[in-house]
């Protein structure tokens, strides 16, 4: 579906190159390019991206024709994204984000399913452990960046159903 997707967004690119200025059209518009960046993400498990390396990848830059949106276009984008809720800027300068093709919410509610679903309430675990250890290999949140694993254990903590603690420098959670 992510090729299918970056083809139809490639054809409508190589058409106009630009964002259109009909406010209908360029609002179908936007809404493809937001699915079309979360499907990638989401497919190449990608969390914490910047300004420049998402405008050179095959989502918005198609190197086989050379052409490639342009950076105040991508720009419109990711805050299309950012008011949708899917990003997150890092900085103040708006060159680094974290997208969320995921939301945090979503992200604790698949830790706490796989949790509850193997007994392991009252456990405490490293971040570490939750993200790369051998148990959670097959689980969807298996590799998740610490940036987004903290903040889907924060929405489990405002639900009272973990806490998170840190001890020596390294953060832990224990799951209730």
């Amino acid at each position: 579906m992510v090729k299918w997707m970056l083809l139809f967004c490639f054809g409508v690119m190589t058409q106009t190159n630009r964002l259109q200025p009909n406010a209908d059209t360029r609002q179908k518009q936007l809404t493809a390019w937001c699915s079309l960046v979360l499907s990638y993400c989401r497919y190449n498990k990608l969390y914490t991206l910047n300004v420049m390396e998402i405008q050179e990848s095959p989502v918005f830059s198609n190197k086989k024709i050379q052409r490639k949106l342009s950076m105040e276009s991508v720009q419109v984008v990711l805050e299309e994204l950012k008011k949708k809720g899917n990003l997150e800027w890092l900085d103040k300068n708006k060159t680094s984000f974290l997208i969320m093709w995921r939301r945090p919410e979503e992200w604790g509610k698949l830790l706490y399913q796989w949790v509850t679903k193997n007994g392991l309430t009252n456990s405490v675990f490293t971040l570490y452990e939750l993200s790369n250890g051998d148990d959670t290999e097959k689980e969807e949140f298996h590799g998740l960046e610490e940036a987004m694993l903290l903040r889907a254990l924060q929405a489990l903590q405002m639900e009272h159903k973990a806490e998170i603690f840190t001890l020596n420098d390294s953060k832990g959670v224990k799951f209730f």
